[in-house]
C-alpha cells in the first residue's frame, strides 16, 4: 500500500504501484524514492509514517517524519519549526552511533518539511513492560549499561536528549540492543545555552524538576533515565512512586521482586530532586554500577518481608557507616583527592596502632568520640 501524505486527503490509502494519489492527486513518492506505507504516530508537531526506500534494490524500511503542527499561535509554531529542524541537525551529528537512528534525508516538498530516518525494528520498553511484566534487577543493570554509553556519547557531543522515557527506547530485534530514539526535544548545551532558561519540554512523569523550569542539564537526562528504570521495575507511573506530602520517593514499596541495595542507592542518587545531589555525569553512574553488590537486598515490600527471608545471594558483609565516613574524610586531607572507600573492615578496637599517621590517630579519636556519644 502507498499512503498519501497530504493531511487533507479524504482517502489516503492507495495501491503500491501508483505514483499519484487516486483521491487527491498528490505525489506519493518523496524525493522520488521514499514511499509512505502507513501512519505509525502523531503528535502536536507532526506525523510519523512507516515507509520504504524505493531507490535501493532491497527496498529497506525507513521512517518519515512530516512537520505538521497542530498548535496555534505564531510563537508556538515558530518553536515547533525550530525543534523539527533541530532534530534533523542532532540526528545528523549523533546518528553515527550504532544505537541512535541514522538520518537519511531532510528536505521540503509541497511546502512541508520532512525528515527521513533509519527504521528500528523492535518493540519499545513500554510495550515490553506491557507484554512481559516488571523488569528484574539483571534487566535494569543491562539497560543502564547499554543506555548510559549512548548518553555518554550524546553528552560528549553537547546534546541533552530531554525526553528519555520507555516509549523512546526500542529493543532492537536483530541484536537485542537498546536504541534511543526521538531527538525532537533534544537541546544543544554549547555556548551559553545551559545558562539560559528555555522551554519546558519532555514527558512530565520523567522530567527532572529543573527541566520543568526550562533549565535542563546533562544531569536532567540521568534523572529521566532513573525514572524510566523505576517505572520498569514497579510497573507503576513515576508519579505514583513519589510521595508529594513528604517530598520523597517511595518506589521501593512497589517493587515486584527484590533488588540489591547497591542498585537502589544508584537509582536514588539518579533521582535526587536537587541537581547538585544527583549524579552530574554518566561516568559517575557507570563507576557506581560497576561496584560489586554490597548489601542486603531491598525487599519487594519492606513492611512485609524480613531480612531472614531474603535470598542469600544478595547478602555480603559491609563496613560500618562510621568507618566509611571517616575513610572518606581522611582522603580529603591526603594528596590526590577523594578515592572510593572499598574493603574497609570495621576496627575491633578504639586504640590506634603504633604505626598510624597523625591524621589516622586524629580520625580514630574522632571515631571513638562519635561512637561514645551514640552509645550514651
Amino acid at each position: 500500500m502507498s499512503y498519501c501524505l497530504n493531511p487533507r486527503c479524504p482517502k489516503p490509502e492507495n495501491p503500491d504501484d501508483v505514483k499519484f494519489c487516486l483521491s487527491c492527486g498528490s505525489k506519493l513518492l518523496l524525493k522520488e524514492r521514499y514511499r509512505a506505507i502507513k501512519p505509525i504516530g502523531q503528535g502536536g508537531f507532526g506525523r510519523t509514517f512507516l515507509a520504504v526506500d524505493e531507490d535501493k534494490p532491497s527496498k529497506p524500511r525507513c521512517v518519515i517524519k512530516q512537520f505538521y503542527p497542530q498548535a496555534q499561535g505564531t510563537n508556538t509554531v515558530q518553536k515547533a519549526v525550530e525543534l523539527f529542524t533541530q532534530e534533523a541537525v542532532q540526528l545528523d551529528e549523533l546518528g553515527k552511533h550504532p544505537q541512535i537512528p541514522e538520518l537519511l534525508a531532510y528536505f521540503t516538498q509541497d511546502d512541508r518539511q520532512y525528515l527521513v530516518q533509519e527504521f528500528i525494528n523492535g518493540a519499545n520498553l513500554a510495550q515490553e513492560l506491557g507484554k512481559k511484566g516488571a523488569f528484574s534487577e539483571t534487566q535494569i543493570r543491562q539497560l543502564l549499561h547499554d543506555l548510559l554509553t549512548v548518553l555518554q556519547f550524546c553528552h560528549a557531543q553537547q546534546v541533552i536528549h530531554r525526553d528519555i522515557k520507555p516509549e523512546n527506547i526500542i529493543l532492537r530485534g536483530s541484536d537485542n540492543k537498546l536504541v534511543l530514539v526521538d531527538f525532537g526535544a533534544s537541546k544543544s548545551a554549547t555556548g551559553t545555552a545551559l545558562n539560559r532558561t528555555g522551554t519546558s519540554i519532555g514527558s512530565p512523569e520523567y522530567v527532572a524538576p529543573e527541566q520543568i523550569r526550562g533549565r535542563a542539564t546533562f544531569a536532567s537526562d540521568i534523572y529521566s533515565l532513573g525514572a524510566t528504570c523505576i517505572h520498569l521495575l514497579t510497573g507503576r507511573s513515576p508519579f505514583d512512586s513519589y510521595d508529594t506530602n513528604n517530598d520523597t520517593w517511595v518506589w521501593q514499596q512497589h517493587l515486584k521482586t527484590p533488588i540489591s541495595n547497591s542498585l537502589t542507592n544508584v537509582l536514588n542518587k539518579m533521582l535526587a530532586s536537587i541537581p547538585v545531589r544527583r549524579y552530574q555525569t554518566v561516568d559517575e553512574v557507570l563507576r557506581d554500577l560497576n561496584l560489586p553488590s554490597s548489601v542486603v537486598a531491598t525487599p519487594a515490600n519492606p513492611t512485609h518481608q524480613s531480612q531472614a527471608t531474603l535470598p542469600p545471594t544478595f547478602i555480603s558483609p559491609t563496613p560500618s557507616q562510621v568507618d566509611l565516613e571517616l575513610e572518606e574524610l581522611k582522603t580529603q586531607f591526603l594528596p590526590g583527592g577523594k578515592i572510593k572507600p572499598q574493603n574497609i573492615q570495621p576496627q575491633t578496637t578504639n586504640n590506634p596502632p603504633a604505626n598510624k599517621s597523625e591524621i589516622d590517630r586524629e580520625l580514630e579519636e574522632l571515631k571513638a568520640k562519635y561512637l561514645g556519644e551514640n552509645n550514651l
